[in-house]
């Protein structure tokens, strides 16, 4: 029987974390979910016992280093979502430094296997400040050097709520039409929809994988689903 394992969850309540959230509860190969955020979420029903929430400061690693210990793997997908909804200072606050120090702190306490959901582009020289800082914080995690360190880097995630105004509802709209014009290099740039990717980091975690760091893009999130 393989082993079971217990996975650390921080970004818990938004939409890719909430849906990896329900599919890491709905395996018989976990045995313990920890959430760590500023508030409580609706725990799904399939949530049982193994299912555990701390109310802790996420910039503080201090507030939550005691609910790390125990646990094998690592989900991260914290983040303001679209660098317009604060102030640059506020993104790189968010979506680099925090993740970073919560990374570091899981690296002590034994964690193992660490899982970011990034973005297809993410480059620590691109001229977009967005995937420059994706990529500073992709490079910040292959220097704490994890046993395995698995990158997701999804294009367009197809939610099914418009969450960000007008221009993402005509997004959402129309990129999965463009779907058969994105080919080759272009298949990363594919529109994913947002359970299926929340299923992919799930489903990650419980697949053997080679020591290191792993690139997963569309095709990959794919074949997980598959």
């Amino acid at each position: 029987m393989p082993k079971k394992i217990s996975v650390l969850m921080l970004g818990a309540s938004g939409a890719v974390g909430s849906e990896a959230l329900k599919a890491l509860l709905a395996s018989p190969r976990i045995a313990r979910v920890t959430s760590l955020g500023r508030r409580k979420i609706e725990a799904p029903p399939s949530a049982g016992a193994i299912f555990e929430q701390e109310i802790v400061d996420v910039f503080d690693p201090l507030s939550y280093g005691k609910f790390l210990p125990g646990h094998e793997a690592a989900i991260c997908t914290l983040g303001m979502g679209q660098p317009s909804q604060g102030s640059r200072e506020d993104y790189v606050r968010t979506d680099k430094d925090c993740v970073l120090a919560f990374a570091a702190a899981c690296k002590s306490a034994g964690v193992r296997h660490f899982e970011l959901l990034g973005a297809v582009g993410a480059d620590p020289g691109s001229l977009s400040f967005y995937l420059k800082v994706k990529g500073e914080l992709e490079e910040g995690l292959k220097v704490l050097d994890f046993s395995r360190l698995s990158l997701f880097r999804p294009s367009m995630i197809l939610t099914p709520v418009n969450r960000y105004g007008l221009s993402q509802g005509v997004t959402l709209a129309a990129w999965p039409r463009l779907d058969w014009v994105l080919w080759g290099p272009l298949r990363k740039a594919r529109g994913i929809r947002v359970e299926e990717l929340g299923r992919a980091m799930a489903l990650n975690l419980l697949r053997e994988g080679k020591p290191g760091a792993e690139i997963l893009h569309w095709d990959e999130f794919k074949k997980l689903n598959a």
